[in-house]
């Protein structure tokens, strides 16, 4: 898309990216690098995804119905991001155009705010299931999970427009040099020529209340089920407690871990290498991890896949069978 400023007739026809280093050998080891992390991220989040809606048990389960939701936001997180920084890593094509870079910034919105709501549903899954474990059912309902996740979602696409109207309004009559691998809202409010402060400031308490708000409660729920441990009797019955959350926790802590740090702060405070450096932690890393964090110790997760695979080994041989039977006729 382009701009013509009618004052000094100047074009405006995209930004920059100045991707992860400006040194070529350097582009060259980091492309099969962050390339290999991108196809496990894809492989583990569509098998994760694939498992939980192919198997009734636990679809209908909250855990893994917010897992399975969990999967497909972190899909969109990292294919949103990681193809375009491939791309500059390895091409010399590191422009992208005004429309593609609000679209860019409008899904990245979009799915970490999902992560944010849905690491809070889980939490708050876990808090039911150890306090109140007699009534576990009734209160997580089906419905009710429901319910939860698509306010995550519909909460997030509403956010992901708040931020793109935002910065729609501003002009960009300087510099288009973007000191990033994918268009952030912090890097496009410092190159904008506009007074940004009203702006920066909203968003900036938006932000914070919408990632905050979640925090609390999983902080809260942590909290609740740690006193219910702790009046179990036996080790053995704390240690299963304690086993059923291990997977979320280390999740929370990848996830919120750089993102906090990271955001929740004025846009003049920020530093391009460190941001990247943040960056990458949540948009590559952690999509990448989760797969493995919920899937290495379950028991669910692995039987799951061993009758998704005896499925298709019959269905495989079935086929083998006919085409034999085909031929000999």
């Amino acid at each position: 898309m382009e701009r013509e400023e009618q004052e000094n007739h100047t074009y405006f026809a995209g930004f920059i990216l100045l991707g992860l280093s400006s040194s070529p050998e350097f582009q060259g080891l980091l492309f099969p690098i962050f390339l290999s992390m991108y196809l496990l991220s894809l492989l583990g989040n569509f098998l994760i995804f694939l498992l939980i809606f192919s198997n009734s048990s636990l679809l209908y389960a909250p855990m893994y119905f917010f897992l399975s939701h969990l999967s497909l936001a972190d899909l969109g997180f990292s294919s949103n991001v990681v193809p375009k920084m491939l791309q500059v890593l390895v091409s010399q094509t590191n422009t992208i155009s005004y429309s593609g870079c609000l679209t860019q910034m409008y899904f990245f919105v979009v799915f970490c705010t999902t992560d944010n709501f849905l690491l809070a549903s889980m939490a708050y899954d876990r808090y039911v299931a150890i306090c109140y474990p007699l009534h576990y059912t009734t209160i997580m309902s089906y419905k009710r999970c429901l319910v939860l996740a698509a306010g995550s979602w519909l909460l997030s696409f509403s956010q992901g427009l708040l931020y793109v109207f935002t910065i729609s309004k501003f002009s960009f009559c300087g510099s288009r040099e973007i000191p990033h691998f994918f268009c952030d809202l912090h890097p496009l409010l410092q190159l904008s020529c506009s007074d940004t402060s009203s702006a920066e400031t909203l968003l900036m308490f938006e932000g914070t209340a919408t990632m905050l708000g979640p925090v609390i409660l999983i902080f809260l729920s942590y909290m609740f089920i740690a006193l219910k441990v702790l009046k179990v009797p036996s080790a053995s019955g704390k240690y299963k407690a304690f086993s059923t959350c291990s997977a979320h926790l280390t999740t929370v802590a990848l996830f919120y871990g750089t993102l906090i740090g990271t955001y929740i702060r004025p846009s003049s405070t920020y530093s391009g290498s460190r941001l990247r450096v943040a960056s990458i932690f949540y948009t590559v890393v952690t999509p990448m991890l989760n797969p493995f964090i919920y899937s290495l110790r379950n028991s669910e997760i692995h039987g799951a896949m061993k009758r998704l695979l005896r499925v298709w080994c019959q269905r495989g041989r079935s086929i083998g069978e006919l085409r034999i039977s085909q031929n000999k006729s």
